[in-house]
This record gives C-alpha cells, sequence and structure tokens, in this order.
C-alpha cells in the first residue's frame, strides 16, 4: 500500500512539473509583455543616470552600428552588452560584463544569458522573458539591453 501511495505521490509530482514548465515558457509570455513595464522600472542603477526604460518593439528602426549599454548594477555585480545592428535589424549582442564572482551567479548566468541573447534577437527588444531563478540576471540584462537600443533609436 505505501509503494503505491509513493507511485501516486511521484506521478502526481511529475504532472505538476510539467504544467508549471508550460506556463512558465509558454503562457508566462503572456502575462510577463502586460508587465513588462512594472519589471523594467525596478530598482537598479546605472553607473551614471538611471533612466526609464521603454522597451521598442522594432521594424528595422534602429541605426545600423555596434552600442555599448552604460554598466547597470545588480545586487550580484554588474552587467554591461553591446548590441550590433544590422539592416536596422538586432544581429548579435555580446555581454561585455557580467556577475561572475560567486559560483552560484556563475552557475546562473552561463545558463540564462545565452538564453536572454536569442530570445531578444527573436523578439527584436529587449521585451523578453525572464528564466525561472534567474531574476537579478534578467533585470541587468534587460535594463543594459535597452539602454543600447535607446542609442541605437
Amino acid at each position: 500500500m505505501k509503494k503505491i501511495i509513493g507511485v501516486a505521490v511521484a506521478i502526481a509530482v511529475a504532472i505538476a512539473s510539467v504544467i508549471d514548465g508550460y506556463i512558465v515558457f509558454f503562457k508566462g509570455h503572456q502575462r510577463h509583455s502586460q508587465t513588462s513595464s512594472n519589471s523594467n522600472q525596478s530598482s537598479t542603477s546605472t553607473e551614471s543616470s538611471s533612466s526609464t526604460s521603454s522597451n521598442q518593439t522594432t521594424n528595422g528602426q534602429y541605426k545600423d552600428g555596434t552600442f555599448t549599454s552604460k554598466t547597470v548594477t545588480t545586487p550580484h555585480g554588474t552587467m554591461q552588452v553591446s548590441v550590433v545592428i544590422s539592416n536596422g535589424k538586432i544581429t548579435n549582442i555580446k555581454i561585455l560584463k557580467y556577475p561572475d564572482k560567486e559560483s552560484k551567479s556563475e552557475s546562473i548566468n552561463s545558463q540564462s544569458l545565452p538564453t536572454y541573447q536569442s530570445e531578444a534577437i527573436k523578439a527584436q527588444s529587449a521585451n523578453i522573458q525572464q528564466v525561472s531563478g534567474a531574476t537579478e540576471t534578467y533585470t541587468g540584462f534587460t535594463n543594459s539591453l535597452q539602454d543600447a537600443l535607446n542609442k541605437a533609436v
């Protein structure tokens, strides 16, 4: 009887995990789009003045070139990106600085930053979905990317 209950609980946990993953990765984007302006107005600061970011969806409206953001400070370190624009579109995002002093930050960033880079190129903006467990990286990356994109407008 204990084995049957244990198997039933394990199946329930597995189903709950699958549902949670679906919500986070597929349904969460819709919810995130509605709240993205709130999350980008968080309390991160830049080395010079902080600016309110307004995510811009583009249709080839950026100036061509390479644009480097200000350094954005997060609780675990600094973040800075450089964005390459070609034919008015984001073609590459280079991570110049990211928090890597702590092993936990390094582990989180090594997994989340490539996802953030590819999602931002797909979205052609800083309006991307957050990876679960990488909130500070998300905030630093999107604010840094938005600063670079603001320079490309």
